[in-house]
Formats: C-alpha cells, sequence, structure tokens
C-alpha cells in the first residue's frame, strides 16, 4: 500500500489559533484534523502529519524546512500533500515553500490547493500542481475531494490531463498535443478568427497573460506645499520588528512614527530583508528610507512636509495579489493625513 504524509498549519493542525502562529514544526505519526478524511478518499494511507505554525514559517523559513526535511527521511513515503490553505496567505505560501523543498529533497510528487486570491498560487503554480480550490474552511471537504482525485492519479500512474479538465492552475508548461479532431492548425485558427469577428464565442489555445498596467500620476502643481509620505520595500524596522514582517514573501506590513525624527538611526532601525546584504542598511538605515535627506530638504523648504509616518515591507518573493492587497490597507492611512506623494523607496 503506496503511503503519504500531510502538512498543515498550527489552526488546522489543532495547536491553536493566531496566539501558536509561531509554533515550531513537529511530525506526528497519526492522523490530525483533515489529515483523517484525506486517509478516507486517497489511494494511500496517510501515515503522519506534519504541522508547523504559519508564522514560524514566515519567519524562519529555512529553519522550518530544515527540521521538517530531517524528519522526514526517517519516513517513507509516496507523495506529500500539503493545506488546502483557502485564502490564508501565509498558509498558502507556507504549503509552496514545503512542498517545494519536499519535491526537491524526495523527488515525490507533491499537490496542494488554494483559492485563486492566495499569494502563494502566483509563487509556486509553476512548481507544483495546485488545486483550484474555495476561499474558506466550509470548502475543505470538497477541496480535499478534488485534490485527492488528482492526486490518486498520479498514485496510479494515469495520464493527467490540462488544468481545465483537471482543475489546477495553469502551469505555463507547454507541450504538443494531438487533438481527436484531427483539424490541422490553419482550419482552427480561420474557424477562431471568423468567431471573432462575428462577436461569437470561442477559446483561444494560446492564452495571452494580463499585465495590470498602472497610470502615470500627474505631476505635483506646487511642490513647495506637498506633503510626501516614505514607503519602501527594503524591510526597514524597529530593531524588535513588532509587526513580525517576513524577511521573504511578505504577507505583513508595518508603519513608524517618525514626526520626531531627523534621521534613522541604526541600533534602533534595522532591515530584516533576506534578499541583499544587511550590513549597510543596519549601520545606517537612511540608506534605504532616506529621512535624513528628506528633513534636510524639508527644513531648505524643497517641499512642504514629510508625513509622520514611514511604512514599510519585504519585496523579495513578494507576490503582486499580495503587494496589492498591502498597498490597499496603507493607502487610507496615506488619504486621512492629505499625503500629496510618496516615495517608494526599493534596494
Amino acid at each position: 500500500m503506496k503511503k503519504a504524509v500531510m502538512y498543515l498549519n498550527q489552526f488546522f493542525g489543532q495547536i491553536g489559533g493566531e496566539d501558536k502562529a509561531d509554533f515550531a514544526p513537529i511530525v506526528v505519526d497519526k492522523l490530525v484534523g483533515p489529515a483523517m478524511q484525506l486517509d478516507s478518499v486517497l489511494d494511500a494511507t496517510v501515515t503522519h502529519t506534519v504541522i508547523c505554525g504559519d508564522n514560524f514559517m514566515g519567519s524562519n523559513t529555512e529553519e522550518a524546512i530544515d527540521t521538517i526535511i530531517k524528519e522526514l527521511r526517517n519516513i517513507e513515503f509516496d507523495i506529500f500533500v500539503a493545506g488546502p490553505a483557502f485564502q490564508a496567505g501565509r498558509y498558502g505560501v507556507a504549503c509552496g515553500h514545503i512542498c517545494n523543498a519536499v519535491k526537491k529533497e524526495f523527488n515525490v510528487p507533491v499537490i496542494t490547493s488554494m483559492h485563486v486570491e492566495n499569494p502563494g498560487v502566483e509563487m509556486f503554480k509553476k512548481d507544483m500542481y495546485i488545486m483550484i480550490g474555495g476561499n474558506s474552511a466550509a470548502k475543505m471537504k470538497k477541496d480535499i475531494e478534488e485534490l485527492s482525485k488528482l492526486a490518486n492519479k498520479i498514485l496510479n500512474g494515469e495520464e493527467i490531463l490540462g488544468p481545465q479538465a483537471e482543475g489546477y492552475y495553469e502551469r505555463g508548461i507547454r507541450h504538443q498535443v494531438w487533438l481527436e479532431s484531427n483539424i490541422p492548425a490553419a482550419d482552427r485558427v480561420v474557424d477562431m478568427f471568423l468567431k471573432k469577428i462575428n462577436g461569437k464565442e470561442y477559446v483561444s489555445e494560446l492564452p495571452i497573460p494580463k499585465l495590470d498596467r498602472v497610470p502615470i500620476a500627474p505631476a505635483i502643481k506646487d511642490l513647495s506645499k506637498a506633503k510626501i509620505a516614505l514607503v519602501n520595500t527594503g524591510g526597514i524596522v524597529p530593531v524588535d520588528n513588532p509587526d513580525k514582517i517576513q524577511s521573504a514573501s511578505a504577507t505583513r506590513w508595518g508603519r513608524y512614527d517618525i514626526s520626531n525624527m531627523d534621521d534613522l538611526k541604526g541600533g534602533v532601525f534595522k532591515t530584516i530583508h533576506a534578499g541583499f546584504d544587511p550590513a549597510a542598511a543596519d549601520a545606517d538605515p537612511d540608506v534605504i528610507t532616506p529621512v535624513d535627506a528628506l528633513r534636510a530638504y524639508e527644513k531648505e523648504g524643497k517641499y512642504g512636509s514629510l508625513h509622520n509616518y514611514f511604512y514599510t515591507t519585504v519585496g523579495t518573493g513578494t507576490t503582486q495579489a499580495e503587494a496589492q492587497r498591502m498597498a490597499k490597507e496603507i493607502i487610507p492611512f496615506l488619504r486621512e493625513d492629505n499625503v500629496d506623494a510618496i516615495i517608494m523607496v526599493s534596494t
């Protein structure tokens, strides 16, 4: 009989809620929570459940993965299942990270399930099968059933059809197929063209990704009266990182008061960004968030005033969907204080 292992976060692993999000990973040789349903519909026996807090995986990704991989080396399994993660961003990203690591380490199939708005989809859909799932735990039963259908085909060596037929997200993998209709490509494209010009429905054989185009903002008419805010993706935070922003694949942001500061001091602020050497930014955080230069320009009257707060997150690995969500959460603060422009500082 084939064997499977399932990954869950602290909530579905029955450890606790958000207060247990920093729970370090464990591997138990029993069925926990959703693993019981998976065991009942999978063509394999679920022998172990991996449980890890979302914050722990997000903030200590390498440590969490190393711990789990070390434990899994002592376990025989034929497939690894994570989630379903629904619309929970941290959970989805965690499922993607651990599935990727397991696939590379053990060369076994991995599969998970997420809602379309989960940032984990864009991050990992090219690396693994991610089933199109529901937006909440109310869809748990259905999501596990759908996930198991594809997992069973993988376990039994059956042909895996395209994403529309199987219900997983498109992975951007192209390969030739022979159509049962045997209609030549020239005839198919003419038929598609005729449908298009006649306003009829048609399906392209080569869908083109839609890009989000942001229009250029109008110039500030009077800079001497403008209020300017600093927003950065360089991970500049107070040294204790009070908002627990992740060092990569961020799903959190912070807002920090600089109303009484002329610059950012090393030892008071630091970077938690995992994508570059932090030494320079830790020594002088102004190299990422230039409060010192903007205060000098403010005193010289080159612009009106500096917003009382700066905003920060980490850009490396952060998906477009997650970045859009965070921006929508930050914007009301900027509007409330009548900010006229922001300087978006990267690394």
